[in-house]
């Protein structure tokens, strides 16, 4: 079968020994299953998001968003740049339609991509799509369920959205206050996604360095509605979500007498895990909390 072929924009917190790194090694027992190729943008730079909370100007942020636009087309044309991160996913998009509805814009930006010997063109007609898209879209939830060979059978899970994922675009079709995808895919994996009121709030994002007492305030309360609800772990389509939401579980227990111990993971190391892959290959060797109930199915 012919792949489905895809430029594909890694992002910072995806690079070895980064905070996201396990989340995009789960990537490839999925791609393998469904028929997908991603394909790294040559020489790609940040996306821009921390120039966004850094106020460092439009122009700047649409320029470096620009850059990675025209490598993707001179390398790649024709493909649709895929993120698994949401912010770099917000951050290629909101590039992507501003240059293209704005040709001032657009001017000012080549004018800067001079410098390093790049031009985007015009009339680039590229989307930009966060990898749950082309799972939803281009695969379907059946497609999805296919290749499951290890249902994750008795397994109860949250599903965390969070902020960007789901604002300003979201998943097309999608309930911005209760949307259902992730929900879809845990039950897609034979697991059971539990009613979760904490599906779309603010896991703290940067607000973990400057105001810790706030960012972890949001985070204890994602953490006790899960257990609330009986979930035995979390689940989340971002890498800050993922990492505040695990990472600052130790400290609110030594803050605040809890003994929060709840894995958080990523939707596709659910997919793995379902479609046979091991420990290693689903990430969850990289786990701070480890999530046990999976590695047990995917040593099996």
């Amino acid at each position: 079968m012919t792949k489905k072929q895809y430029a594909f924009y890694p992002g910072c917190s995806s690079q070895k020994g980064a905070s996201a790194a396990n989340y995009i090694t789960s990537f490839g027992v999925i791609c393998d299953k469904l028929d997908i190729q991603l394909n790294e943008i040559p020489d790609w730079n940040c996306c821009a998001a921390s120039i966004g909370y850094a106020e460092g100007g439009e122009l700047p942020r649409i320029v470096m968003g620009a850059r990675n636009l025209a490598l993707s087309d001179q390398h790649l044309p024709g493909q649709d740049i895929v993120s698994g991160c949401p912010a770099c996913w917000l951050a290629n998009r909101e590039a992507t339609e501003r240059l293209q509805h704005s040709s001032s814009l657009m001017a000012e930006a080549n004018e800067a991509l001079k410098e390093v010997s790049l031009n985007l063109r015009t009339d680039f007609n590229t989307k930009s799509r966060h990898f749950t898209e082309v799972l939803i879209e281009d695969i379907g939830y059946a497609g999805m369920k296919a290749p499951v060979i290890k249902p994750l059978d008795g397994v109860k899970i949250a599903g965390y959205v969070g902020c960007q994922a789901n604002r300003p675009y979201g998943i097309a079709g999608e309930s911005f206050e209760n949307p259902q995808y992730l929900d879809k895919m845990i039950e897609t994996c034979g697991a059971e996604a539990v009613p979760y009121d904490q599906k779309v709030t603010c896991c703290g994002g940067a607000l973990a360095f400057s105001e810790p007492e706030k960012a972890q305030a949001l985070i204890r309360n994602i953490v006790e509605s899960a257990y609330d609800h009986g979930a035995d772990l979390i689940v989340t389509p971002c890498p800050l979500c993922q990492a505040n939401v695990e990472i600052y579980q130790s400290e609110i227990n030594k803050k605040k007498g809890t003994k929060f111990n709840m894995p958080v993971v990523y939707y596709t190391q659910l997919l793995n895990v379902a479609y046979g892959g091991s420990i290693k290959e689903a990430g969850l060797d990289g786990q701070l909390i480890r999530a046990e109930k999976l590695e047990k199915i995917a040593g099996k």
